[in-house]
């Protein structure tokens, strides 16, 4: 993307009206890209425009506008956004494929980068750590916010083993029972090659001894 400047906007105090023409069209921006389009730009701007409802802060340095967050998706879209890379998966990704019946309130990623939580006004924003060599099993999404942007969301299978291996408290037959996984699509629509091809790469006995214990209960 090529950030441009004309006379208006080297303006210490732009207009909010010319600053979301330009930045609408990212969906959410952080101030190292505002600096970049502005270098001049007074970041004063933003707690302004925040207090007045013309901005929301996602996290420490990242912003959106409230029309954009009325779209169903743009909490995925924000949460691959704000803190990179991660993606998609755990509760958040087991309820977008319909494995667990209820939905979910919080955003839950994995990343290669230290555990997070980001709190704002859209809700919670959590992040739990993997090796950057399990940063594998998602794909890309087209978002309904725009053609332009895309959101990495774990593959089932993928989604499954994550939430597995992060919760090792859940190691029985017993436990895999109270996860309430959906029985039609554990039998239907789970691709057990895949999730087979994808726990060798975990190359963990213990996460393999969960799985087995999975599938004797619901496959």
């Amino acid at each position: 993307m090529h950030y441009n400047t004309c006379n208006m906007e080297t303006k210490k105090n732009i207009a909010f009206v010319d600053f979301k023409e330009f930045f609408i069209s990212l969906g959410c921006f952080s101030i190292h890209q505002v600096k970049v389009w502005n270098e001049k730009f007074d970041r004063n701007n933003l707690r302004r425009w925040e207090k007045q409802g013309k901005l929301i802060r996602l996290r420490q340095g990242f912003y959106t506008f409230p029309t954009v967050t009325e779209h169903g998706d743009a909490p995925f879209y924000f949460a691959n956004k704000i803190y990179a890379p991660s993606y998609i998966s755990l509760e958040s990704a087991l309820s977008f494929h319909g494995i667990i019946p209820e939905g979910v309130i919080q955003i839950t990623s994995v990343t290669a980068r230290k555990t997070k939580i980001f709190q704002n006004n859209l809700g919670s924003y959590i992040y739990r750590s993997i090796k950057p060599d399990l940063m594998f099993g998602y794909t890309i999404q087209q978002s309904t916010l725009s053609h332009r942007w895309s959101i990495m969301m774990a593959s089932p299978e993928k989604a499954l083993l994550d939430y597995l291996y992060l919760n090792p408290h859940y190691d029985s037959k017993q436990d895999m029972l109270e996860l309430r996984f959906d029985s039609d699509f554990m039998h239907a629509e789970l691709n057990i090659e895949v999730l087979d091809e994808y726990l060798e790469k975990f190359q963990s006995k213990i996460l393999e001894v969960r799985v087995r214990r999975l599938k004797e209960v619901y496959l």
